[in-house]
């Protein structure tokens, strides 16, 4: 592949990578292909290059909005535990905004019939 079509390549999938910790790195590269310095050469290259750079930040990322967005709707409770447990399962989150996080994933009968209950349970494990 010639060298232009890779930098060209390699700058339109960079183009896509926008913000926080990733921002500072693309511009560098991009500023290293412009004076043809940069240590990627082809586009696999920079795939693997972004993966091994920030593939523990992306995943975290991407656990994040699994835990913003998980709710029970129709599932049973053991299917919605189930997968509570697998999207926070190495979260760094702390116990108490994992159960209301938990809760408030709940169906809405559910939420309604906990506010009758005089003891709620404490921990992930106890619901």
């Amino acid at each position: 592949m010639n060298g232009k079509v890779a930098i060209t390549q390699i700058a339109w999938v960079l183009s896509y990578v926008q913000g926080g910790v990733v921002e500072a790195w693309k511009d560098s590269l991009l500023d290293k292909l412009a004076k043809e310095e940069s240590e990627v050469e082809i586009t696999e290259e920079l795939f693997t290059k972004i993966k091994n750079k920030f593939g523990e930040i992306i995943e975290e990322e991407r656990k994040i909005e699994q835990l913003r967005t998980i709710e029970q709707e129709e599932r049973s409770c053991n299917e919605y535990v189930q997968e509570f447990k697998n999207v926070t399962r190495g979260n760094s989150y702390e116990r108490r905004p994992l159960i209301k996080k938990f809760k408030k994933g709940l169906n809405r009968a559910i939420q309604r019939k906990l506010t009758e209950v005089e003891n709620l349970p404490t921990t992930i494990g106890e619901w």
